[in-house]
């Protein structure tokens, strides 16, 4: 599940203007929208987060239950399947794969001195993504800075160095920036992320990868490293990226010793990765490993239906994405040992399910088509988005739009809305339009630094191109001040997410779900009757990959 996102405002005066100049919503639309139902997507949600589901893990009892009732109310809908071989289920091969921490070794081996023997989750964690039992290392280390090869940014970390066969040691988070148009300035931007730092170490030719841990560049502290991976960890099988052998997070105090070890000091090293003229260098330290690992093959399916539009093939269709999946159930603990996941993404299939009611039940048929997709192991680092962008019901390059949901606290009406992302394309002036006929302030993100739109599923489809956000709320609530709405995000992050406890209750007020999904569909309505396709900004990240799938067409 991703961090709350957020966006810049813009100005309303010019959205509105834009607005003006749109094509009015037609009636039948606005019928529709207005068919909305909190109450249905209440039922939804108190299913889906039923113990019976066993917290909706993927490959597992519970997800496979999961993944056929929405296919089952995509079916009610009359929605056309668009999974595999006539279904509405796209099966994905997985992978899970968890060390075995006692058979699991993991030393720095200097050229002089003792060897620095690392101790598992405590600190280092560790994934071998070749997804074999086993895997011996015994390979140089190599200092990359932050392990990022920007040409637009002329940054190229792996300048001068060949790393093949080589173990790669980096710093989290971004080259250190204050200018919006250099990596982000203060916003993440993805070269910050642990995953495309893994990614490139692999495309580079290494065999493994260090991240060096550091709580205020990663914006989250170790537990969350080491929560997230020393259990099991899920897989794509069929991924056809180059992968590490080793992909690794290491504590900042081990980073410490290792250059010490080296004759260095780690602060002005990392001070020197941060400036134009950095060098990467190869250490005179050898990571010494062997890591054993359970292997389990499974099966999950994204659930994915469509609502064919008159001009099906002529670009422009809309997908709306929520993800199913959470995360299980702890076999043998006593008391409530199920992670029912009712906000996390309860709430979110049941708004993609009541959208789909509503838009199936629309008398006047979309231009375009309109895609359902409820997608699995979001919780095991967006790998089913991942797969879903990667085999698209239709191709990337004839999808104008993905709107995605996750986690909607159902606490009350939103006053305000995140879309973040949506500022980074040419449908900003129209989200912000329809925002103000929806009574909803765009609010500025509070922690860009933080890099939230890289953690939902939208991310995955903005990959191969699509212009994609999520529709979240802000902090503020008709009948409440600002300080109750961050009162109550903050105790639901403290005491309930990814954790037993988010479970549904009687007293969930799913009103502003329904205002969310409302404002969803008309801007569903509105790409799928723009003059002209979406495109992201000049410039923009994700601008190649549009332009690349439109010359695959």
């Amino acid at each position: 599940m991703k961090m709350k996102a957020v966006v810049a405002a813009g100005l309303f005066v010019f959205a509105v203007s834009l607005g003006a100049l749109a094509q009015a919503v037609p009636p039948a639309v606005k019928k529709a929208e207005a068919s909305i139902d909190a109450e249905k997507i209440r039922a939804q949600v108190k299913f889906l987060s039923d113990d019976l589901l066993e917290g909706r893990y993927p490959g597992l009892r519970g997800g496979d239950l999961a993944a056929k009732y929405i296919a089952t109310q995509f079916a009610l809908d009359g929605l056309k399947p668009a999974g595999d071989n006539g279904t509405y289920l796209q099966w994905i091969n997985f992978v899970g794969m968890k060390v075995v921490p006692e058979h699991t070794t993991f030393a720095l081996v200097p050229q002089k001195g003792n060897a620095i023997n690392l101790k598992f989750a405590d600190d280092y964690t560790v994934t071998n993504e070749k997804l074999t039992p086993s895997v011996n290392i015994d390979a140089p280390i190599v200092f990359v800075g932050y392990g990022v090869t920007a040409p637009e940014f002329g940054w190229n970390d792996y300048a001068g160095v060949d790393v093949k066969g080589k173990v790669i040691l980096c710093i989290v988070g971004d080259p250190p920036s204050n200018d919006p148009k250099f990596f982000g300035g203060k916003a993440l931007t993805y070269y910050g992320r642990w995953t495309y730092k893994f990614e490139q170490a692999a495309r580079m030719g290494a065999v493994g990868a260090l991240i060096i841990h550091r709580t205020d560049l990663a914006s989250y502290g170790w537990d969350v490293v080491r929560n997230s991976n020393t259990s099991e960890k899920t897989n794509l099988r069929d991924n056809k990226m180059p992968q590490l052998e080793a992909a690794s997070w290491i504590q900042l105090d081990v980073a410490r010793r290792l250059f010490e070890a080296s004759g260095m000091n780690l602060d002005s090293e990392m001070t020197a990765a941060g400036k134009r003229g950095f060098k990467a260098v190869e250490l005179p330290v050898r990571l010494k490993a062997h890591v054993e690992s359970t292997v389990r093959p499974f099966q999950s399916a994204n659930v994915v239906g469509i609502l064919p539009g008159t001009k099906s093939g002529k670009d422009q269709a809309v997908i709306y994405t929520a993800h199913y999946d959470h995360l299980g159930f702890v076999p043998g603990m006593k008391g409530d040992n199920i992670y029912n996941g009712a906000a996390d993404n309860g709430t979110g299939c049941g708004i993609l399910l009541e959208m789909a009611r509503a838009w199936s039940a629309m008398t006047v048929r979309p231009p375009h088509d309109v895609i359902f997709a409820s997608v699995t192991a979001e919780e095991q680092g967006l790998l089913g988005s991942e797969y879903l962008g990667q085999h698209p019901p239709v191709p990337a390059a004839q999808i104008a739009l993905d709107v995605n949901y996750d986690m909607i606290l159902p606490i009350g009406i939103p006053r305000e809305i995140n879309v973040n992302g949506a500022q980074r394309t040419s449908f900003y002036p129209t989200v912000q339009a329809t925002a103000k006929r929806f009574d909803l302030t765009i609010v500025p993100d509070p922690r860009p630094e933080a890099g939230s739109y890289y953690r939902s599923d939208h991310f995955s489809l903005s990959r191969v191109g699509i212009p994609a956000f999520s529709v979240d709320p802000g902090s503020l609530y008709e009948g409440h001040d600002r300080a109750w709405g961050e009162a109550e995000e903050k105790d639901y992050n403290e005491h309930r997410y990814h954790n037993f406890s988010d479970n549904y209750s009687p007293d969930m007020d799913f009103r502003g779900n329904a205002k969310l999904a409302r404002f969803g569909m008309e801007l569903g309505w509105e790409a799928l009757s723009a003059p002209s396709t979406i495109h992201w900004n000049t410039g923009d990240e994700f601008e190649a990959a549009r332009k690349a799938s439109e010359q695959s067409k």
